[in-house]
């Protein structure tokens, strides 16, 4: 485990957002994320200079088209991001696990009636009594 991951583990362990909670080199499918939470399908995973190989590049983006395709979000943030901006990465994580579970159902589509406050039988015709 490399430093970065060191010190964003300890942070996510520490994250809880309704329930849930992160995992280290989870398995999705034939990959390995760095740092999954399934209930909110996140993965996280951290870059560092071997990254910008055009091969690895390549490598990268087929691992994200496959995970977004699981219907994950993949945040990626370098090394150095974690190490010198922690404050920074944990707000865009916890807003991103916290988006998955604020996602509400739409509003049918007229509105019901709203009910009225005696006795919660909404609107109430001729002769319904």
């Amino acid at each position: 485990m490399t430093d970065a991951e060191r010190k964003l583990w300890w942070h996510l362990r520490e994250l809880k957002v309704d329930g849930s909670h992160f995992r280290r080199q989870a398995t999705i499918g034939p990959f390995y994320a760095d740092f999954a939470c399934h209930e909110c399908k996140l993965v996280i995973d951290l870059d560092g200079s071997g990254h910008m190989h055009p091969d690895r590049v390549a490598a990268d983006d087929a691992r994200t088209r496959f995970l977004k395709s699981q219907g994950y979000t993949v945040l990626r943030f370098w090394n150095t991001d974690v190490l010198r901006e922690i404050e920074g990465v944990m707000t865009i994580i916890h807003d991103a696990a916290l988006g998955a579970f604020e996602i509400a159902p739409p509003t049918p589509d007229p509105s019901p009636p709203r009910a009225r406050a005696r006795g919660g039988r909404g609107r109430q015709t001729r002769g319904a009594m």
